[in-house]
């Protein structure tokens, strides 16, 4: 890599970390190209994206964003899986790293907040961003479902009840 390209992938990186919610520090120990192939298209599935970049642009990067004390996690082959969702980047890699024995989890930060490898594991234990947004319309819809059905309620007993009364008339 030349000055430029180093300088260009240190604004990328830059600018990542200055609007991505979660950043997921990865250890590969020896991962197939097949293997990061499938990760990557599984965090591009989930909305998040896996970059391997080296430490020290990286550390340069970080330098200005909230996650600076990243820094000190980026010692040796890691990966950096980042995400606007703070759980969906998390959620992956935390899945992934079950299936292979050659990928895992150092830690991360969430903002300003720095995680341990058993904080990422938590984290991905929430419910995702659109999880908690069906929960809430849910919840939302759920008392004008009970209101509808309450107020249909005495006139389906009306109705029935004629209905009954007219039935034993023509009988």
């Amino acid at each position: 890599m030349d000055r430029a390209q180093k300088a260009e992938a240190v604004a990328e990186l830059n600018a990542t970390f200055n609007e991505v919610g979660v950043v997921v520090v990865t250890r590969n120990l020896g991962m197939t190209v097949a293997q990061s192939t499938v990760l990557r298209n599984k965090m591009r599935e989930a909305g998040a994206t896996y970059k391997v970049s080296k430490n020290k642009l990286a550390k340069i990067a970080l330098d200005g964003t909230d996650y600076g004390s990243l820094g000190e996690l980026l010692v040796g082959p890691v990966g950096l899986a980042s995400s606007i969702d703070p759980v969906a980047a998390a959620k992956v890699a935390i899945d992934f790293a079950k299936t292979t024995d050659k990928f895992e989890i150092v830690g991360g930060a969430m903002g300003a907040q720095a995680l341990d490898a058993n904080g990422v594991k938590a984290l991905a234990s929430l419910p995702s961003l659109d999880e908690l947004r069906a929960k809430l319309v849910g919840l939302l819809v759920a008392p004008a479902t009970k209101l509808a059905t309450i107020t249909q309620a005495p006139a389906a007993q009306i109705a029935r009840v004629l209905s009954a009364h007219a039935e034993k008339e023509a009988a």
